[in-house]
This record gives C-alpha cells, sequence and structure tokens, in this order.
C-alpha cells in the first residue's frame, strides 16, 4: 500500500471511530414515559387535569395503572386533548380470566401496544406449583391477547426473585412461558432490590424486554427520584442493546410530591448520555 492510500485508509477509519463514538455517547430514550401509578392520587379527583400537568413536564408516552371509572373512548379522547400517547396500560392478575376480552377491545380503542399483568395474587406465590399455575394463565393470557392484535407482559416486584424449593420463580416464568407471547416488563429498582442483576437477565433474554419501570435507589436502598447519584448504573442498563428496550416509565411507589418527583425524574433522563 502507498502512502497515500495508506493516510486515506487511515483518514476513513478516524472519521468513522469519531462517528462511532459520537453515536454512543450521544445515545438517548427516544421518549420519557411515566407509569400514572405514581399520579395516582391526583388523578382521582382530576383526571384530565392531572394528565395535562404530566404532558407540561415534557411526557409524551404515559402508562395506565386503571382508567379511573372513564370508558376507553373517554381516555382516548382525553389523551388526544393532552398530546399524548398509551402504549401500555396495567391490568392485575384478575383480569386474565372472563375479563380479558374486554381489556383487550378496551385496549384497542385507547391504542395500547401492549397491556401488562403488574402482580400476582399472594397465595400463588407461596409454592412452584402455584408460580407454574401463574405461568400457564399467562400463556393463555398471552394467545388470546396475540390474536386481537396486542402484546401482552407481565411485571415484577421483588417476590419473585426469592427462591421457593430452590428454584427462582421469574426464572421459572422466562422457561415456561412463551417468549412471542408473554413479554416482560423488568422493574428495575424492584429486581435490583432483590439482588438481581437487570443485566444478565437482558443478555441471557435477548429481545424479552420491549419496556421498563425506571424507579430511583439511594445508597441506603430506599425509591427515590431517578438521578445520577442513584445505587443503579443506568448508563450500564440502557446501553445494553440486547434487552430491546422500547419504553421507559419513570414510576415512584410513594412520592412526597407527585407532580415534582416525575419532573426531576423526566429532567435527568432526558438528558441521560449512554
Amino acid at each position: 500500500m502507498d502512502r497515500r492510500a495508506f493516510l486515506s485508509t487511515m483518514t476513513a477509519a478516524t472519521v468513522l471511530g469519531k462517528r462511532l463514538s459520537w453515536a454512543v455517547e450521544n445515545h438517548s430514550i427516544p421518549k420519557v414515559g411515566v407509569q400514572l401509578y405514581t399520579v395516582r392520587d391526583l388523578m382521582k379527583t382530576d383526571f384530565e387535569g392531572t394528565l395535562q400537568k404530566v404532558a407540561a413536564v415534557g411526557y409524551r408516552e404515559v402508562e395506565f395503572a386503571g382508567y379511573f371509572d372513564r370508558t376507553a373512548q373517554q381516555v382516548k379522547a382525553v389523551l388526544a386533548k393532552s398530546g399524548m400517547v398509551s402504549p401500555s396500560a396495567h391490568f392485575d392478575y384478575s383480569y386474565l380470566g372472563d375479563k380479558w376480552p374486554g381489556v383487550l377491545e378496551g385496549a384497542k380503542v385507547v391504542g395500547h401496544e401492549y397491556i401488562v399483568c403488574p402482580s400476582v395474587d399472594e397465595n400463588l406465590r407461596k409454592t412452584l406449583d402455584g408460580w407454574k399455575q401463574v405461568a400457564a394463565t399467562l400463556n393463555r393470557a398471552g394467545e388470546t391477547a396475540k390474536k386481537a392484535g396486542i402484546q401482552f407482559a407481565y411485571h415484577n416486584h421483588w417476590w419473585e426473585f426469592g427462591p421457593i424449593e430452590g428454584k427462582v420463580p421469574y426464572d421459572l416464568l422466562l422457561k415456561e412461558t412463551d417468549a412471542a407471547l408473554v413479554k416482560m416488563e423488568m422493574d428495575l429498582y424492584w429486581a435490583v432490590k432483590a439482588g438481581a442483576d437487570p443485566k444478565a437477565y437482558f443478555d441471557e433474554n435477548p429481545g424479552r424486554f420491549p419496556m421498563v419501570h425506571v424507579k430511583g435507589r439511594a445508597k441506603d436502598g430506599s425509591m427515590t427520584e431517578v438521578a445520577a447519584d442513584n445505587a443503579i448504573d443506568w448508563k450500564r442498563l440502557f446501553s445494553d442493546e440486547k434487552a430491546g428496550i422500547r419504553h421507559y416509565f419513570v414510576e415512584h411507589d410513594q412520592p412526597k410530591s407527585p407532580l415534582e418527583s416525575i419532573r426531576a425524574s423526566y429532567e435527568y433522563l432526558a438528558e441521560l448520555r449512554f
């Protein structure tokens, strides 16, 4: 290779390297979302006004945890007025039986892409047989949802990671549910609090985690707003493309000031680069 060709090659490699470096350093969350459970008390008294305040913070995606006695059509109308969309909603385990077709019908009206089961009955969590029953129910719900054009998913707390008879229930769910029918919405705070490593799950189950709940974890382990000083390495988790994360929902279970809480978390995540 002559000098001119060598320099040309090196220049191209340098430019490419800089572009790749720029892409990595500027990788960000396209749309920061919020789980509306965080502002549930406000929504009980002012449904539409609260959604408008959420939109004013900057959020464009919300995940519902109940419609507060509104119909699917009413929810759709309020979302349109506020300029937001709702790719996902939570409906607990009790809805996965006779109520399930109605839930899916409403989801299509609102425009949900996902319906998530956020928890299961405590009595089912006590034994492996109970968890196997849960897995079977999730598969059935996921199959029905798929036929309706909706993706079903499951959301964890801490209890899925506590071993029962030498086995971890969360691992059992991943193994015994169909990956195409049952995706996972990992609550990163609860997983870390339980001693699990979300990244290890992302790597071992690529594409299984289209959604995550993003909650701040203080150094003492308590729940707080999402921030740079959290005891969770957000850059490490969000830079793992194997997870397949498409939606990031901020949440705080018991915020002192709900609107200030979601504002602080939004401001950090909107500027985060990883």
